[in-house]
């Protein structure tokens, strides 16, 4: 009988940037993107509560100009925000918020969205000496490199423990 692996000896791999990584100008790549799918989108908006017959509705969607439903255009924030996690905020700080959310253009089922960020503001917070505060604008793109949303988001960052 095979025996459970001894888990404590496995190594923790710490992923994501420490405040110190971030410099003003700094751009980040976020990994490989997501491809959104009909079911996606239905079960975000039915969670969610919208109704909205342009995200549930394909002829709906037709009749008002689109060539299929329009995604829900939060499941796309929200996905878009999933994406950069890694690189910007993976070792902790609390979301402070975004501001100037722009969607540009509608996503559409099977669509892959791609996402970059670019350091904005940096700058030491003044009440918690562990963290500082990092301003990114995010741009997401659909596989035709056209861009579908762009915003600004903030967070408290941890610093190294060493530079504390």
């Amino acid at each position: 009988m095979a025996q459970d692996p001894d888990f404590d000896s496995f190594p923790l791999a710490r992923k994501g940037n420490a405040f110190q990584d971030f410099s003003v100008g700094k751009e980040l790549s976020h990994h490989w993107g997501r491809t959104l799918t009909d079911g996606d989108n239905a079960v975000f908006s039915t969670a969610t509560c919208n109704w909205n017959p342009m995200h549930l509705n394909a002829e709906f969607a037709k009749e008002h100009g689109h060539k299929d439903v329009v995604l829900n255009p939060m499941l796309v924030l929200c996905t878009v925000l999933g994406l950069s996690v890694e690189d910007l905020s993976e070792i902790g700080g609390p979301f402070l918020g975004m501001e100037d959310v722009v969607f540009h253009r509608p996503v559409y089922p099977h669509d892959t969205i791609t996402a970059a960020s670019t350091v904005v503001e940096t700058r030491e917070s003044d009440s918690r000496p562990n963290v500082g505060i990092v301003t990114w604008h995010t741009e997401a793109h659909n596989q035709h490199e056209e861009l579908v949303l762009d915003y600004r988001r903030t967070n408290l960052v941890a610093k190294r423990r060493g530079d504390r």
